[in-house]
């Protein structure tokens, strides 16, 4: 198969393309979590366990997703896309 057709399955949702994929091999890449202490101001702190009661999720989550989201806004915008 090309990579334009590949490409093109993958952009029209037409089906899964990871079946074209040898997924056994696949290696996650400085995917260690490195534990890091932080200080928060205790009015933070119920915000975040507010959020996180809202949505489901431990306080942990609630900073990662948000970290993560900050991040990627900041890499986009660096890459100019």
């Amino acid at each position: 198969m090309k990579a334009s057709e590949l490409d093109k399955k993958f952009d029209d949702n037409q089906e899964d393309i990871l079946d074209y994929f040898d997924t056994s091999k696949i290696k996650m890449i400085n995917e260690e979590p490195k534990r890091v202490n932080i200080d928060f101001p205790s009015w933070m702190v119920d915000s975040l366990d507010k959020e996180a009661k809202h949505i489901g999720v431990s306080r942990q989550a609630v900073i990662k997703m948000w970290l993560a989201e900050r991040l990627q806004s900041l890499n986009s915008k660096v890459a100019g896309i």
